[in-house]
């Protein structure tokens, strides 16, 4: 009987009133929801022809109507359900590209490599987003699209991937928030986003740096990536001589935390970072970084992993804001900050940093 009936709408298709054809389409949608026994085959080529001619004559509304539909059925005629999932509206396609499971992996994949950024972030708001379809996403979305995935915890992504979205991200503020906030991203890249985020994110680093087990800090560590510190430019001129006093200092023992705030007292600069850089086991430009910039916050982990007490801490903030007309006043700020900051918390962070040391020391080997 429901096969007559389809038969019966497949030749008033040709109907050629808009309004009257308007609600043929709407008695196949209803016809197809209500034949599961129809479902397959002949049928379903046949509801795929007359669904898809009927489909692509109808004004964006229709369409729209139809797509919410669609976009509920686990089986759909495959012709019309890639129509939907390519219409140049957004309203038509967003559903079934946000919730279609009769979309292929390789219809998805056709639409992110063709259509624009309204149809990119339907469908990085997908339930489940293959690491693929990430990719391709990554690739030609804007800051706004990777935002979208980034947010989507089922959207998978690669290591190569994440590692992508970290280095775009190191030069985009507006993605900062996005990646930082990822659940799934590595913990060493999370880390490498430290210096370029502003302080209420390094806040959440230090946070998801406190919760990580020994074991994920290892594997982590283990798989960082490595990257050399040229990127932060050239050594100052003094470097060398720099390098070989302290050394001349650490030989004797001499190398002390009261030595480094006399280095940075009489504005020994290279010494002081040479210094600093071994006391603390980081790398050189990381430490310069911190200086030039005046991270104060950052020297705080620094002095707090490598065991220096708080007065010295204090000196070297005084110090380096010495240009600053209130310094005192903002070097007990970062007093607070420094007796808030868990030691464990600043020693897990600090095993990230010291990745471009290690770096360093195995290329020049």
């Amino acid at each position: 009987m429901q096969r007559t009936k389809l038969h019966d709408l497949i030749e008033m298709a040709q109907e050629p009133s808009s309004e009257r054809r308007r609600e043929l389409l709407r008695g196949v949608t209803d016809l197809f929801f209500a034949s599961e026994d129809l479902k397959g085959g002949p049928e379903m080529e046949l509801f795929d022809d007359v669904m898809s001619q009927l489909a692509g004559e109808m004004e964006e509304a229709v369409r729209a109507e139809l797509a919410h539909r669609m976009a509920q059925a686990e089986v759909a005629p495959q012709g019309l359900i890639r129509d939907l999932a390519r219409d140049a509206s957004i309203e038509v396609a967003r559903p079934v590209l946000e919730g279609s499971h009769a979309l292929t992996e390789d219809d998805l994949l056709s639409v992110a490599r063709t259509r624009g950024q309204d149809h990119l972030r339907a469908i990085s708001q997908r339930p489940l987003v293959s690491e693929a379809l990430s990719e391709a996403i990554v690739e030609r979305g804007d800051d706004e699209t990777v935002g979208v995935l980034l947010a989507n915890e089922g959207a998978l992504l690669s290591r190569e991937v994440h590692e992508i979205v970290v280095d775009r991200a190191a030069e985009n503020p507006a993605l900062h928030e996005a990646v930082v906030t990822r659940k799934s991203l590595p913990v060493d890249l999370l880390n490498e986003m430290y210096f370029v985020v502003e302080a209420k994110l390094r806040g959440e680093i230090l946070a998801r740096n406190a919760e990580v087990d020994p074991a994920e800090l290892d594997a982590a560590l283990a798989v960082g990536r490595k990257q050399l510190a040229e990127r932060d430019g050239a050594l100052p001129q003094d470097y060398s001589e720099a390098e070989k006093q302290v050394r001349i200092l650490r030989l004797r023992g001499a190398i002390t935390p009261q030595v480094l705030a006399g280095f940075l007292r009489q504005r020994e600069t290279s010494k002081f970072l040479v210094a600093l850089s071994e006391l603390a086991e980081i790398d050189f430009h990381t430490a310069r970084r911190i200086l030039e910039r005046r991270e104060l916050d950052a020297l705080s982990i620094v002095c707090k992993a490598a065991g220096f007490d708080r007065s010295l801490y204090l000196t070297f903030a005084v110090l380096i804001l010495d240009r600053d007309s209130n310094a005192m006043g903002r070097a007990r700020e970062y007093g607070e900050l420094y007796e808030n900051l868990p030691r464990e918390a600043a020693q897990r962070t600090i095993r990230f940093w010291r990745l471009r040391r290690q770096t360093r020391d195995v290329a020049a080997a």
